[in-house]
């Protein structure tokens, strides 16, 4: 685990908060905005205290829940992980791309009192229209969660090959 933490987390986790830094520092927050790709993708800097797809955004303690949300899903995954819950390779990529993202996020509600967010897509079409905006963080829980869920039906427990 100590190798994909510092080949996957760490990596993952300096880019996340070098592109937030840099932001934030050249976008005013919910002003400027720089398009990308035409009518498809934006840079522009929005705070987020909420969740995933902003839901939560601005409820008064919601910083503070989900900062406490998050030093309880890496006890639970560090825990998991001790148990043996992670045998194989996507498991294990799926934790280190969750501590990269829960810790990158983490930062931003400690830092900056919010979740820095400046991925804007418009794909065009509804429901996605457009998309909620995201970091670098998020993405890498997502394709946390892919992998895992991949990875329950691929990979077998240590315990299992034992018995077969």
């Amino acid at each position: 685990m100590i190798r994909l933490l510092l080949l996957l987390s760490i990596p993952l986790y300096i880019l996340d908060q070098w592109s937030k830094l840099w932001i934030v520092k050249h976008f005013e927050l919910h002003v400027t905005e720089q398009e990308v790709i035409a009518n498809t993708f934006w840079l522009h800097h929005t705070a987020n205290t909420g969740v995933a797809f902003g839901m939560f955004n601005g409820t008064e303690y919601a910083n503070y829940a989900f900062g406490a949300v998050s030093l309880t899903a890496l006890t639970f995954i560090i825990w998991m992980y001790k148990k043996g819950a992670f045998p194989g390779v996507l498991s294990r990529t799926s934790v280190a791309l969750l501590v990269a993202g829960i810790f990158g996020n983490l930062t931003d509600r400690l830092l900056h009192g919010y979740v820095v967010d400046f991925l804007r897509f418009d794909f065009g079409f509804p429901p996605f229209n457009p998309w909620p905006s995201f970091n670098v963080a998020d993405s890498c829980v997502v394709v946390a969660a892919i992998l895992l869920a991949v990875a329950s039906f691929t990979e077998t427990a240590p315990a299992e090959k034992a018995k077969a």
